[in-house]
């Protein structure tokens, strides 16, 4: 463990000596992967430096009782030797986990989208609820915020919206809210007081760059439009709106959010180039042994992964069986005690996995 720990060391100058060389500093893109790298190197060299320094003094207070010359030294030594021995579990525990194999997408922007399911009316309301959740979460931690796209639905709330998150693992983080949301309460519009059940969906992918996915311009179909509202009235008199069909796959994207045609278009290309990249992803993943998958971050997004019961005013996880009666804060964003857990669980499966291995 402590050569890891070295050689750690020798990584972090490695990037040090490539961010001071010449050139680098122009290169954009280059600055940006190293600083992510160089951030990811010292999070984990914390962990291990701190083993490093428990585990010499480990060895030092060990020499100092060894040696038998000192009693009143020695019994101080025994004193702090015991403590020692209390901290160096935690910290090779808090180190291992901090080796564990990343997700390499977990620093890229993530994009989400959010969409009605069954529940009609109902859960068009809770795709508008669950968006501002996510906005409120967003906010406190300091995230860029940008709309990609959106269909109101007619009695409030939306059918489905497309936004993106860039910051500080913003899909390392967002990922785990991918699957199906069930939402348990009465409905506004209901007069009889009954709890109805809906449901909507959440997709979150990892925002791709061009050098991740090649979109050939004979891939694409592009189609202009008169953007409509809620009833299909129009909202804009020129073709502003942008669809976009990638002829190899079929996927399709559209966006109307923006009065002009060029911002419609780069939204829609940032949101197909997600999804291609997804697909890619999912198909190199399907590839892998099933036994060294995490059973959290690469879950079946159909699967029902979350209840919301206003009545009881309780959030179950249902992917890990946590129940929180915290419904209010978690609706005004607080989902960060959720995404810890989920962390939590995805780590330990890690880990146990590595264990047998070794």
């Amino acid at each position: 463990m402590l050569e890891i720990v070295e050689k750690l060391e020798e990584k972090l100058a490695s990037i040090d000596k490539q961010m001071a060389a010449p050139g680098t500093f122009s290169d954009q893109k280059k600055m940006i992967e190293l600083n992510r790298e160089r951030h990811r190197v010292e999070e984990i060299l914390e962990a291990g430096r701190r083993y490093r320094k428990i585990k010499i003094g480990l060895t030092e207070t060990q020499e100092i009782i060894d040696s038998g010359e000192d009693s009143e030294l020695i019994a101080m030594a025994r004193n702090e030797l015991e403590q020692l021995e209390t901290q160096i579990e935690d910290a090779e525990s808090e180190f291992r986990l901090k080796l564990l194999p990343r997700d390499p997408n977990d620093d890229k922007p993530a994009i989400v989208e959010i969409r009605a399911g069954t529940g009609g009316d109902e859960a068009g309301l809770f795709v508008g609820d669950i968006f501002r959740m996510y906005q409120r979460f967003a906010d406190s931690q300091s995230w860029k915020f940008e709309l990609l796209g959106s269909r109101p639905a007619s009695s409030g709330g939306f059918k489905e919206i497309t936004f993106s998150f860039d910051g500080d693992k913003a899909y390392g983080k967002m990922k785990y809210e991918s699957g199906v949301h069930r939402v348990q309460r009465v409905p506004v519009t209901e007069t009889q007081g009954r709890i109805h059940t809906s449901a909507i969906s959440v997709v979150v992918l990892p925002e791709a760059e061009e050098v991740d996915i090649e979109i050939k311009d004979n891939e694409i179909k592009i189609d202009v439009y008169h953007s409509s509202g809620p009833g299909g009235q129009s909202v804009n008199t020129t073709d502003s709106a942008v669809r976009i069909t990638h002829l190899p796959t079929g996927l399709v994207v559209t966006c109307q959010d923006e009065k002009s045609q060029l911002k419609n278009k780069n939204k829609a290309m940032k949101v197909l180039r997600a999804r291609l990249y997804d697909m890619k992803m999912a198909e190199q993943q399907a590839e892998i042994d099933a036994k060294r998958r995490s059973m959290v971050s690469t879950g079946d997004r159909s699967a029902k992964i979350r209840t919301y019961n206003f009545p009881q005013g309780r959030v179950t996880d249902h992917r890990i069986g946590l129940t929180l009666y915290k419904l209010d804060q978690i609706m005004q964003g607080q989902i960060e005690t959720l995404i810890e857990a989920l962390q939590r669980h995805d780590q330990e499966i890690l880990l146990n996995s590595s264990n047998k291995m070794e």
